[in-house]
């Protein structure tokens, strides 16, 4: 079955001479350039990274560096997303208005370069996720190999993995807007105060890490299995998320969700 999949997907990399990876440095992204690089050659492959207030800094980094080792030419762009009045009011269409702003760019870059495809690294899995951001993508011509060749999120990570890819094992990503309730305003202030939270935790050894912002009230999520770690550490956490103007700190009993703030009809709980 896989092999099916891998043979459809390098099919779908081939009908173009050459490509653009919207590339994040993430786990589907990640695997999607590796194979792009491999089936069309490095010189017809442009990874893009995208540099915003909504993404975490160190991970804009940390896919620049992966890209150079992978050997894929790259590209850095910055996004404004933050400066777009509908984006900023947070409606449910959020992603919709940043992936608009995304896009745009990676096309007009494409155009500019000659590339005829432009690719994001969505999985068949996220057609059951709550993505308005997909629409954006079709409206623009962007095309998803991975989706459309019906590889999972698991199964990507089991390719990379034989691709000794380091970012077989890595946490889901999410922008930093995810963690803010659908109606409160997006502020860079408090992408700035969930970054520098999530940054917090992360350094003391937690590999998943949600912050969500619920106005002065800070909801942790990790692994289910880290929470009684979670909660060794939580004077010192509580401490330094106060100075970044909390004034509670908590944690989810549940554990981390994926879309944990996604309307209740899309099927996340």
């Amino acid at each position: 079955m896989l092999r099916s999949k891998l043979k459809k997907l390098r099919a779908i990399l081939k009908e173009s001479e050459s490509a653009l990876v919207a590339f994040s440095g993430g786990v589907d992204s990640s695997y999607l350039l590796k194979e792009a690089l491999e089936t069309l050659g490095k010189e017809m492959v442009l990874a893009v990274v995208a540099s915003s207030e909504t993404y975490p800094e160190n991970e804009v980094k940390d896919a620049v560096k992966l890209a150079k080792k992978i050997g894929a030419r790259i590209k850095v762009i910055k996004t404004f997303e933050i400066d777009d009045a509908r984006f900023v009011k947070n409606p449910l269409k959020r992603c919709y208005y940043c992936k608009r702003e995304l896009f745009s760019k990676l096309k007009a870059i494409a155009k500019k370069e000659g590339i005829p495809a432009l690719f994001d690294g969505a999985n068949y899995d996220d057609r059951l996720d709550f993505r308005p951001g997909s629409v954006a993508g079709k409206e623009l011509g962007v095309r998803s190999p991975l989706k459309e060749a019906g590889i999972t999120k698991a199964e990507i990570r089991k390719l990379s993995k034989a691709y000794k890819l380091p970012t077989w094992n890595k946490p889901s990503l999410a922008c930093l807007a995810s963690r803010i309730p659908f109606g409160t305003k997006i502020e860079k202030k408090t992408l700035g105060m969930v970054g520098n939270a999530e940054d917090f935790i992360r350094a003391l050894g937690f590999r998943q890490v949600r912050v969500r912002h619920h106005g002065n009230i800070a909801r942790i999520e990790v692994f289910p299995e880290d929470l009684s770690r979670l909660l060794k550490h939580r004077l010192k956490i509580a401490e330094k998320l106060k100075t970044l103007g909390y004034l509670y700190v908590t944690f989810d009993i549940e554990g981390f969700r994926s879309g944990s703030m996604n309307p209740p009809k899309s099927g996340a709980r």
